[in-house]
């Protein structure tokens, strides 16, 4: 039995994370070309659409206006979180995410479930916001053409539809360009980013002149609850402070650049998102919300009494929403990829093209799957999985920061947790306490999902884990093209 114990909690040092990484070397397998202000964009591409151009639909109508608290709650919990991600990504610059920090401080066991939350939490999140971006193609296609896409192929079976195409095609664009380059990915995600954040100011500027005092007499129907219980639904938008660090081994000077490139993301995209929920729930009723396709469009357009904002809006929206489908789904990559590189999966999902340095069947295998999601399943739930992986992510976070600090109290930190060891406790109990208001039949799937992965580990990843094995494949590469 304490042979069992020792393999499932065997820990893989940050030092040899770093060598087979080649993060200290000029020997690293993926190529160093992200640097600080790309890393910032990457986080925000990662956020700033996923919450704010879907989820209010979703939202609203549970907590009312008092959805404002809501994303208060959800942007202090990620904060709490924030800066300690921001302390292992200086520490511990490798690609994986809270995998990788899980396998460092808790161990092998821990680790893989930790993989199977950001499995879930980027692959479910990709397919949701593909799932959204399809409602404000529609509304593009309308005020500019006078025709939408037929319901039977832009919806989920579900919603009447037989599979939503636009979804599909978009998260095939985001591959073809994935597997171009991780540099052309950043520099095309970074001015789709900028758009986005005008596109965003040009809301909060219009819906100001829509304010009416009226819409936010009944703040909060449903109390405190349904303010928590939005909170958790919104969660799932701060996954780009996760995204972030999953580019440990594609950033320049990653010891500097990813704890600030965290703390900037979560500050732009923090402000934003209340700014806009704000202006949002003034200008229109919460009574208005649920169901509401595009529904940033629409309150332009009842504002105006004109489609020109509204058009100019989704037009943003159809363009900067590319970005969020294209970092999760490389995030999802870079993790797959380091788990390869540890055993966890086949070492197919650890093969690079020599020639673009990019893990292109990785990249086609998990385009494939958040495909078939996006095709086929519903938004509201796509959003509330991802925000269950994401919480239970985080909070495997916070405690990594204060096993990590204990066991390795050497290890060079050039940014640390202020407030230690209260911050990362309070991170936990906030990841804890907005999971409580989930709803059951989300934790129940979440749990057989678990479940799933960790039969996973047993079967597969525990014979051929390289630790456990004391060695090291190395990088795969694909056959030169011709």
């Amino acid at each position: 039995m304490s042979e069992l114990t020792s393999q499932l909690f065997r820990r893989k040092p940050v030092v040899e994370m770093e060598a087979e990484s080649g993060s200290e070397t000029e020997q690293s397998e993926l190529t160093r070309s992200i640097g600080l202000f790309q890393l910032t964009m990457f986080g925000v591409g990662a956020t700033i659409g996923t919450g704010i151009f879907f989820v209010l639909s979703q939202a609203v109508p549970i907590a009312g206006p008092a959805v404002v608290f809501s994303f208060l709650i959800a942007a202090v919990v990620a904060g709490l979180t924030a800066v300690c991600y921001a302390e292992l990504a200086g520490a511990v610059p490798v690609s994986g995410s809270s995998y990788s920090y899980a396998y460092a401080t808790i161990g092998e066991l821990p680790a893989m479930a930790v993989a199977g939350c950001l499995l879930l939490e980027y692959g479910v999140s990709a397919a949701a916001v593909a799932v959204g971006w399809s409602e404000y193609l529609n509304e593009l296609l309308n005020n500019l053409f006078g025709f939408k896409i037929p319901e039977a192929l832009s919806q989920a079976p579900e919603q009447g539809g037989i599979f939503n195409l636009p979804a599909v095609i978009l998260i095939a664009l985001c591959t073809l360009l994935l597997i171009r380059g991780a540099s052309e990915s950043a520099k095309v995600n970074t001015v789709m980013v900028l758009i986005k954040i005008s596109i965003l100011i040009l809301f909060i500027v219009i819906g100001l002149f829509g304010w009416n005092s009226n819409n936010l007499a009944d703040f909060a129907p449903l109390g405190v609850q349904g303010i928590t219980a939005a909170a958790g639904i919104i969660f799932f938008s701060f996954i780009g402070i996760d995204a972030v660090s999953t580019a440990g081994e594609e950033v320049k000077d990653p010891h500097r650049n990813m704890p600030l490139a965290i703390m900037f993301a979560l500050l732009i995209v923090t402000t934003l998102y209340i700014l806009v929920s704000l202006v949002a729930v003034a200008a229109q009723p919460y009574t208005q919300f649920e169901g509401q396709e595009a529904g940033l469009a629409a309150i332009l357009e009842n504002v105006t009494g004109s489609t020109w904002p509204g058009t100019l809006l989704a037009a943003g929206a159809v363009i900067s929403i590319f970005s969020v489908t294209l970092v999760v789904i490389y995030g999802q990559t870079r993790i797959l990829f380091t788990m390869a590189r540890d055993g966890m999966v086949p070492e197919l999902f650890h093969r690079v093209n020599p020639r673009t340095r990019t893990p292109v069947p990785n990249t086609i295998i998990v385009a494939a799957v958040i495909a078939l999601l996006a095709g086929l399943i519903p938004i509201n739930f796509l959003a509330e999985m991802t925000s269950v992986g994401t919480l239970v992510a985080f909070a495997i976070v916070a405690l990594a920061v204060i096993i990590l600090r204990r066991r390795e109290p050497d290890l060079p930190r050039p940014f640390k947790v202020p407030g230690y060891p209260v911050t990362p406790i309070l991170a936990i109990l906030g990841c804890l306490w907005i999971i409580k208001d989930l709803r059951i039949p989300t934790l129940v799937v979440f749990v057989i999902w678990t479940a799933v992965v960790l039969a996973w580990y047993f079967a597969y990843s525990r014979k051929h884990s390289h630790l456990g094995r004391h060695e090291h494949v190395g990088l795969i590469k694909d056959e030169p093209v011709v």
